[in-house]
């Protein structure tokens, strides 16, 4: 697991064993806020013990920015914490991820021990905010790349934790377009100074407009590529020969992962398109 400090008190960890995924610490006087938590619990004892021994203190809310086992997995070890979460990450966490984790656990040894936590605490607006000592913290709900997803604003900070809504390349398999590209707006309209993305590196005050924008064009590219290969008559398969650079981003973060990424959404958007 890597550590790096992006702003006062604020730290973020990202994981070694699954696709660069990325949990913050956010530090206060009165305690600190959890925003996810590493898929893996080896990790998410290392988030524990750094904020135990070197903050000296302990996780008062664990935020989950959507209901993906890769920002849910860790949460169990913080039993004392409440977590907090949109309305609709609740009722996905029951329905899919209760028995997904059963079965992961069949598949995974090293995920045996970990329990599953509910949200303590939801809402079902557009956002909500509460402070903790001198940090307002702002959680804004940002559907598109699930039904549940939010982002989290410290303010004071300028620090945006961006779950998977900024990724080195959107993943819409799990999402529906049109929200998706409403929600990057939001993004693009907060004051920024760092910004946190659910996977990959840190993005920095003067590359957060272009990353958020290469993202719209990103999603544009590939709305319209699959409408001109079913227009076309091209086969679903055909799309699997598509790269991303074609669709404006590179292949390189994330160890090549998002290839894999962009081919799902391309299959997933054919399949939505065709779908009598």
């Amino acid at each position: 697991m890597i550590r790096e400090r992006v702003s006062d008190d604020i730290y973020v960890f990202t994981s070694d064993l699954y696709a660069q995924a990325t949990a913050g610490a956010i530090v206060t006087r009165n305690g600190v806020v959890l925003v996810d938590s590493l898929p893996f619990p080896n990790e998410a004892r290392q988030v524990a013990t750094f904020i135990a021994q070197a903050c000296r203190s302990s996780v008062r809310y664990v935020i989950l920015t959507h209901y993906h086992a890769d920002h849910t997995y860790g949460a169990g070890l913080f039993p004392q914490a409440d977590v907090v979460a949109h309305t609709r990450c609740r009722e996905l966490l029951i329905k899919i991820g209760v028995p997904a984790l059963k079965v992961a656990q069949a598949e995974a040894p090293e995920l045996e021990s970990v329990v599953l936590r509910l949200p303590d605490i939801t809402f079902d607006g557009e956002e909500m905010g509460f402070r903790l000592a001198e940090r307002l913290i702002r959680l804004i709900h940002v559907p598109g790349h699930t039904q549940d997803s939010v982002i989290v604003h410290v303010e004071d900070s300028r620090v945006l934790f961006a779950g998977d809504t900024i990724m080195p390349v959107p993943s819409i398999v799990d999402g529906e377009l049109d929200a998706f590209r409403a929600s990057l707006q939001k993004v693009a309209a907060l004051p920024i100074e760092n910004m946190v993305q659910g996977h990959g590196e840190v993005i920095l005050r003067g590359e957060v407009q272009g990353v958020i924008q290469a993202n719209l064009s990103y999603l544009n590219a590939i709305e319209a590529l699959v409408t001109k290969a079913i227009k076309s008559g091209k086969s679903r398969e055909a799309l699997r020969r598509v790269s991303i650079e074609s669709c404006g981003l590179s292949r390189i973060p994330l160890n090549g992962l998002v290839q894999q990424i962009h081919v799902a959404n391309l299959l997933a958007l054919y399949d939505r398109m065709t779908a009598p």
